[in-house]
């Protein structure tokens, strides 16, 4: 199986007992940017649908914007607290970090 279909099959199955809580390492990082996309509007579709909670861990903003809440980590520290952001919200904090 390719890098896409190994990550499909394990989204498949961490998903397939409808989990109160979902734990996402870099969940697109081997799907291509549709599939990514697809991906992110089913995970955030049903943690509203099945009253889930969605863990992801992403170095991407486009993907983090898909949260309710996103907290920006720096040598293990909470550096930045952020409801509903957009992308942009999260490029400019993430922005400061690097200042």
């Amino acid at each position: 199986l390719s890098g896409g279909q190994q990550q499909r099959v394990a989204i498949a199955r961490a998903l397939i007992t409808s989990p109160a809580v979902v734990f996402a390492d870099e969940p697109t990082g081997a799907l291509d940017s549709r599939a990514g996309h697809e991906l992110l509007n089913y995970l955030q579709r049903t943690s509203l649908e099945l009253d889930q909670t969605i863990v992801m861990v992403t170095h991407d903003a486009n993907a983090a914007a898909f949260a309710g809440r996103t907290v920006l980590l720096s040598d293990g520290r909470i550096v930045a607290d952020l409801a509903g952001p957009s992308t942009a919200d999260i490029q400019a904090a993430t922005a400061k970090l690097g200042a």
